[in-house]
């Protein structure tokens, strides 16, 4: 008999992988380089839930000073939250340019980052490191191909890769253990009502939930700059039980803001195959969707995350009107993020003003290597 199953597992009893992945998040669709973070984040909070303050690289090619970008805010909030874990360095210029364009200043700027990223990788002193946007910079012809695939593949075993960014080259996805791309959907009808502030983020790929986890510190980050609290609601449904690695990367969060971060999860301690609903289901189903309504409802929070609203819908555990209804009245200044894979779309799809499909073209798991928890769960 076949089943067909939405719910999500928890890991609680795998093995664990100890040799480190090299991700590859590529893509016109946004929340590349928010999953990245998203990682990052659960990175930390296991190794602050495991006592084992493992380092992380953040390297940002093509984000030079001068310009703001979306991650600013996200990463703002780890460097105070978490000083002592999180290392960042900034090369190029803030513009945007061409390969026509391209000036000598962009080339030793490409060439100082990788030297930052050659000595990183060779120290060992780093658990993740993010390339962020290395692969435009490949494409440009500002850094050797065969270089920067010689020294990712000849890498620590222990470090976990992860590459950003359009245009990467095939050579780089050849050695790739993993390929996500995100892919734009547009829906006319958000332009037409005018809604601003909901995000969607679903299909089979990695990095549904982690990017969610990056706007959540996007949120947090914007607060601190502009001196303002900007509270963030992560509820998450299908979720019920342990096992979850979020869990470390949110209480770390509201360790170090503890005022900003409210946390809410329901489901039962197991996958929910169609046609086999039970009642507990529906009501915890339901339990999520009252806090996440009221949520809505009473403007207080600037960034609300539904964490697998999608297949709860799917599988009828929710109606999908009131979630239109109450999405359609929604507070101007709250963002909404809403994740999870579907096999159906429902009609609150075509509110988001954005909304990028993850297609998983590469997972390392379909060869049989381990998950490792704080990256994969």
């Amino acid at each position: 008999m076949t089943r067909t199953g939405i719910g999500i597992r928890t890991a609680t009893e795998r093995s664990e992988r100890l040799i480190g992945q090299i991700h590859v998040y590529d893509g016109a669709g946004k929340g590349k380089s928010q999953a990245a973070l998203g990682v990052v984040l659960r990175s930390i909070g296991l190794g602050i839930h495991a006592a084992e303050f493992s380092r992380v690289l953040l390297l940002r090619f093509l984000k030079g000073p001068g310009r703001n970008y979306d991650e600013d805010a996200a990463i703002e909030a780890l460097r105070l939250g978490f000083p002592h874990l999180i290392d960042q360095v900034r090369t190029g210029r803030s513009d945007f340019f061409t390969k026509e364009e391209i000036t000598r200043f962009d080339g030793l700027e490409a060439q100082r980052g990788w030297d930052v990223a050659k000595g990183a990788i060779a120290s060992n002193l780093y658990s993740v490191i993010v390339l962020d946007e290395l692969n435009p910079l490949l494409d440009l012809g500002l850094l050797e191909v065969d270089e920067v695939v010689r020294t990712l593949k000849n890498k620590p075993e222990p470090i976990e890769i992860i590459v950003t960014g359009r245009g990467t080259p095939q050579a780089l996805l050849d050695i790739a253990d993993l390929h996500t791309e995100s892919v734009p959907h547009d829906h006319p009808v958000s332009r037409e009502q005018g809604i601003e502030g909901i995000e969607i983020y679903t299909g089979a790929g990695k990095g549904k939930s982690t990017n969610a986890l990056g706007k959540a510190l996007q949120a947090i980050g914007r607060g601190i700059s502009t001196d303002k609290s900007h509270r963030v609601l992560i509820v998450q449904w299908l979720k019920g039980g342990t096992g979850y690695t979020e869990d470390a990367a949110i209480a770390a969060l509201k360790q170090s803001y503890p005022d900003l971060v409210d946390h809410h999860r329901c489901g039962r301690d197991a996958i929910v195959w169609r046609g086999q609903q039970q009642i507990s289901d529906y009501v915890e189903a339901e339990r999520g969707w009252e806090i996440a309504r009221a949520a809505l409802a009473s403007g207080l929070y600037k960034t609300i995350i539904m964490d697998e609203l999608n297949p709860t819908v799917d599988l009828d555990l929710l109606q999908v009107e009131p979630i239109v209804d109450a999405l359609l009245r929604k507070p101007r200044h709250t963002e909404v993020i809403i994740t999870g894979r579907c096999h159906n779309q429902p009609a609150y799809f075509d509110l988001a003003s954005v909304h990028s499909e993850m297609i998983c073209h590469k997972h390392y798991c379909e060869k049989g290597v381990d998950l490792k928890r704080g990256v994969d769960f």
